[in-house]
């Protein structure tokens, strides 16, 4: 069995094949969760897996990325419909919500710090873990997360890493998983991942994106979690099973997903 902890089949370049996509995952015992990015693709995440019984679980969160659209602090009424959303009993996190300093999202960082804040407040009222996105902000990532600490230690995983190990040590340090996905096939993070105990890695896809090599088509599925678990075997020069297990179990326990 494995779990896709980071997938997006609530976008709408899977609108006309999800159900299938679902059941072929599910048929070859793969678990998902699709991760929200704003209010619409939260919705559709809880959509689509209130339709399963089992397997299927979504999570509710504001991308930083879509942060800079106004209105959308709390006081403004911007966050008020994710954070109903985010009591469904299908939703297992709150994500993903974190930093992105990429070159055109970068003028409005103070916005992205402010919404990450009252989404963490979120995720401490619903007593729910987080799927954190960060790209090119780590150390102002670890700064927020370190003085929530005193207050509120947040469980969850920094999806898609890609940071150095000194950051991997500090995110590890604060009891965080870090996520890996199809981006170990076009960088080298072979260092982290073996550094990295693998009772604190998750498997994930980002499907539609970061495509393994030689996968079925272009558009990626939670089915190439397969080749992800094998390259983190690979790496670590274990068995893919003794990988498969651990992972899911991570997942499991992370998520409460039963």
């Amino acid at each position: 069995m494995l779990i896709d902890t980071h997938s997006h089949l609530n976008f709408s370049v899977f609108k006309d094949d999800v159900d299938k996509i679902i059941q072929q995952a599910l048929d070859s015992n793969i678990w998902m969760i699709n991760v929200g990015s704003q209010y619409r693709t939260s919705k559709k995440a809880v959509e689509i897996a209130e339709k399963y019984p089992k397997g299927v679980y979504a999570s509710a969160g504001l991308h930083p990325i879509h942060s800079g659209v106004k209105p959308i602090s709390v006081s403004e009424g911007g966050l008020t419909p994710l954070s109903m959303l985010a009591k469904s009993k299908k939703v297992v996190a709150i994500g993903e919500i974190g930093l992105d300093y990429k070159t055109e999202y970068i003028s409005f960082k103070e916005k992205q710090k402010e919404v990450f804040l009252e989404q963490l407040e979120l995720a401490k009222e619903l007593r729910l873990p987080v799927i954190f996105h960060c790209r090119f902000a780590h150390n102002d990532l670890l700064k927020i997360l370190k003085l929530q600490v005193s207050s509120f230690r947040f469980q969850g995983v920094v999806h898609c890493f890609t940071g150095d190990w000194k950051q991997a040590k500090q995110y590890l340090e604060l009891g965080l998983y870090l996520g890996f996905n199809g981006i170990i096939f076009k960088f080298n993070v072979d260092e982290i991942i073996r550094k990295t105990p693998l009772d604190k890695i998750l498997l994930e896809t980002d499907c539609p994106y970061l495509t393994p090599p030689n996968f079925e088509e272009k558009r990626n599925n939670p089915l190439g979690v397969k080749q992800v678990a094998q390259k983190i075997a690979e790496i670590k020069k274990i068995n893919f099973q003794e990988v498969a297990i651990q992972t899911t179990q991570n997942a499991k326990q992370l998520f409460n997903l039963h």
